[in-house]
């Protein structure tokens, strides 16, 4: 009987691990479609198109498909600067 009583235990430990896991992994979906929706709700003011992942001359940075700028982070603005003097 009481090897029986810690089968069961042990069957509602794992399925209580288990549904644990689903949450944490469903949790974690939603974030990161959260995440992908705030990267790509960057569009270029002038056209609206979403802007584009680019590197020139090793300086990371978003532009618009259609030329009408780019957009830098601070690191790569400073890479910029430091080349430019």
């Amino acid at each position: 009987m009481a090897d029986e009583k810690d089968r069961l235990g042990s069957k509602l430990h794992d399925v209580e691990k288990a549904r644990e896991d689903q949450w944490a992994r469903q949790s974690d979906e939603k974030l990161l479609e959260q995440m992908r929706e705030r990267l790509h709700k960057h569009a270029c003011p002038q056209c609206k198109q979403f802007l584009v992942a680019k590197t020139e001359n090793g300086v990371h940075l978003h532009a618009c498909p259609d030329g009408h700028g780019a957009w830098l982070d601070a690191s790569a603005l400073k890479t910029v600067l430091k080349e430019h003097k």
